[in-house]
């Protein structure tokens, strides 16, 4: 998918007029595990809705597979089954009286038949890690990270080439939201499905994805791996993000002396990297 000096204005011609997208000009690659950050209005859902069609650019072009998603006759349908969005709140997605047939509800709107489309439901269910005996079950009993699961099925389901989530692990605990990202890495590794994970914790960021995209008041402030992005922590700060508080602490040690490499982003790189010193001292 490519995005091509992309603008989005609300309120055109108006004296409200304000840019939510500033020339955005964007290359995703198929298989890549990439992360959207920003601070609350920095564009980062407006992006990704432009990404399945919801939003059409003001100006600009985006193409998919090399087809231009704003030439005349091109299929939006087609566009929303190949790049799946789940949304920050799964309930207003679930609207069925079993989680199966809410599963269901895609690829059957794709044009399978109910056996097809069960045996789809099934597989999507078993791969976001959802028991078995619940699917019988009606989608608003279940728990805020059952639900999250069902949605990601949902998705699933129809088979997207890319899926995109925008904040998944809000107002879960921290059980719920290791459960979902692992999950999620699991899917990336297994099918090698492109995802875009829209988060506000460095900490998820750092822990899964190859790649982070800061957006700041519309514009991308940094696309890069997420070591060489958070080198920037303080250059985030002004902007009301932060690195992970693992790279606050390896800053520290490297202060106070302690030949660390301030390259972790993740615990595990911490640990590995204070035993390395400890061993040293031995």
């Amino acid at each position: 998918m490519k995005l091509d000096k992309v603008n989005y204005i609300y309120g055109q011609g108006s004296a409200y007029e304000m840019y939510a997208l500033k020339d955005i000009n964007l290359e995703i690659q198929d298989g890549q595990f990439i992360g959207v950050i920003g601070h609350t209005g920095s564009g980062k859902s407006t992006l990704i809705q432009h990404m399945n069609g919801l939003l059409r650019a003001t100006t600009g072009t985006i193409y998919y597979n090399g087809e231009d998603i704003y030439a005349e006759g091109y299929s939006m349908r087609k566009l929303r089954s190949k790049v799946g969005l789940v949304f920050q709140y799964p309930e207003h997605q679930l609207f069925e009286t079993t989680i199966l047939a809410d599963v269901c509800f895609g690829p059957m709107n794709q044009g399978l038949d109910k056996n097809a489309a069960e045996l789809r439901a099934f597989e999507a269910l078993r791969s976001v890690g959802l028991s078995e005996k619940l699917y019988e079950q009606s989608p608003f009993d279940l728990s805020g990270g059952q639900k999250r699961r069902v949605a990601i099925a949902g998705v699933l389901a129809m088979k997207p080439e890319v899926l995109i989530l925008d904040e998944p692990t809000a107002g879960l605990d921290p059980k719920g939201r290791d459960e979902i990202l692992d999950q999620l890495a699991k899917l990336h590794r297994e099918n090698h499905i492109t995802i875009i994970l829209v988060s506000h914790s460095m900490e998820d960021v750092a822990k899964y994805v190859e790649r982070i995209i800061v957006m700041n008041q519309g514009s991308v402030m940094y696309d890069d791996s997420p070591k060489n992005v958070f080198r920037y922590y303080k250059e985030l700060e002004t902007v009301g993000l932060a690195a992970p508080q693992v790279t606050y602490l390896m800053h520290e040690l490297r202060e106070k002396g302690f030949p660390v490499s301030i390259e972790a982003t993740t615990v595990e790189e911490a640990k590995q990297e204070i035993l390395k010193v400890m061993r040293m001292h031995d």
